[in-house]
């Protein structure tokens, strides 16, 4: 039975050992990172009682993110790409063990330094996000053949979002049923697991372009970001995706919903979070069998209005499950538009620059989840709540009307074998 399942096209990347390892190390990374990210909210806010520096937190990780992702493209690009994320997940286990031996009660860390131990891991973090988003994207191209991206890039959005789910949830019951430094230990185990994973990889070297070149670093960022520019399915992918998120996006209103939209208390919101995340891994599952490598341009600019919709239906909705059903299918839509972007990276982008390509498709990403809370914070205090989220809703249709316009290479898009 067991052979029949995965002998399924589905389970055509499950079947690469390397990928296997990766996706291993993909689901510890992602349920650490974002375990450390709830668990220090909480023991920020419990050692402060200051919303202040609960704000700071977001600034101080995404500055070195931005500042370090375009030259993290670059080396990506002429170093060993499985030593680059080896080193930077050591970075990763040097701050959570920097937690955790701040939260030792017997040698009264706070009283001695403050919180400022806390914020220099919060650094180490977007440091390390800003090279390990491009280089994991880089990395799996290497590991597959060209006909499985489609493949990969599901399988890889499923394990992200489970790990994303589990992370957060898994993070709070430990923190609470074990105290702060079990948490932060838990955080270090699994930074260490993920860092076994890639330490299993064999991956054979390949060809790299010559890095004694005399062609200067900032040429040859220049020349990803160019490349970028001059190819339409990847300015086309990249845009949609960041326009998506700038006005689309409600899960920074998603608090003052619960409470005085929906009046469900945060039991509800947390059930409010969790549902782009379930409805993602189902299309993921769905995905799998179903590829969409046909039309794929049509189903992207269809899949990015789906989700405007969504976004439009939940600012209007006054009942607790009917939002969590739109939530639920705005996964659905986006989970679509990962897949397909990431496929649309792999297979348009040589290997001696998709370091650099997915540098700047993680300053997409990056600036427009953070852009998009800002944005969604300001339009809500000029317009009000939900005629903020309904316009944010609308831009996301008009978005796609005018990508559809300006970009036919894209709409005609079709990703076939």
């Amino acid at each position: 039975m067991w052979s029949t399942l995965l002998s399924n096209e589905a389970f055509a990347v499950i079947r690469v050992k390397n990928f296997r390892f990766f996706l291993g190390y993909r689901f510890f990374m992602t349920m650490a990172t974002l375990m450390q990210s709830v668990i220090v909210g909480w023991h920020v806010y419990f050692l402060t009682k200051n919303v202040f520096w609960l704000g700071l937190i977001g600034l101080v990780e995404v500055i070195p993110q931005f500042s370090i992702s375009l030259f993290a493209g670059h080396y990506i690009d002429l170093w060993n790409r499985k030593k680059i994320i080896s080193i930077t997940t050591l970075l990763l286990l040097l701050g959570s063990a920097i937690l955790y031996i701040y939260s030792i009660e017997s040698l009264h860390c706070y009283n001695q330094f403050g919180i400022w131990p806390i914020f220099v891991t919060i650094f180490l973090t977007g440091l390390s996000r800003g090279i390990l988003m491009p280089a994991h994207t880089a990395l799996l191209g290497q590991l597959i053949k060209k006909e499985l991206y489609a493949n990969g890039a599901t399988w890889s959005s499923v394990n992200w979002h489970i790990g994303a789910v589990l992370g957060p949830a898994v993070g709070g019951i430990i923190y609470a049923f074990g105290g702060v430094k079990t948490a932060y230990l838990s955080v270090f185990i699994l930074y260490f697991i993920s860092l076994l994973m890639i330490l299993g990889m064999q991956i054979n070297p390949i060809q790299r372009e010559n890095a004694s070149s005399e062609e200067g670093i900032f040429a040859r960022i220049k020349e990803g970001i160019n490349f970028v520019l001059k190819t339409p399915e990847l300015v086309g992918a990249f845009s949609l995706d960041m326009f998506a998120v700038l006005f689309g996006g409600a899960v920074a209103m998603l608090p003052v919903f619960a409470s005085d939209v929906l009046h469900v208390g945060p039991e509800g919101l947390g059930f409010l979070r969790a549902c782009p995340a379930i409805g993602a891994i189902i299309m993921s599952t769905f995905l799998m069998f179903n590829p969409p490598m046909k039309n794929s341009g049509k189903l992207l600019l269809g899949a990015v209005s789906g989700f405007g919709l969504c976004m439009i239906g939940f600012a209007l909705s006054e009942s607790f499950w009917l939002s969590a059903a739109l939530l639920f299918l705005s996964g659905f839509f986006d989970n679509v538009s990962v897949v397909i972007r990431g496929t649309i990276l792999q297979l348009y982008t040589p290997d001696n620059m998709r370091g650099r390509v997915a540098s700047v498709n993680s300053i997409f990403i990056g600036s427009s989840n953070e852009l998009g809370s800002f944005e969604s914070g300001v339009a809500a205090k000029w317009m009000g709540l939900i005629p903020s989220v309904v316009f944010g809703g609308v831009m996301t249709l008009i978005v796609v009307g005018v990508m559809s316009k300006i970009n036919p290479t894209l709409r005609h898009l079709s990703l076939k074998k």
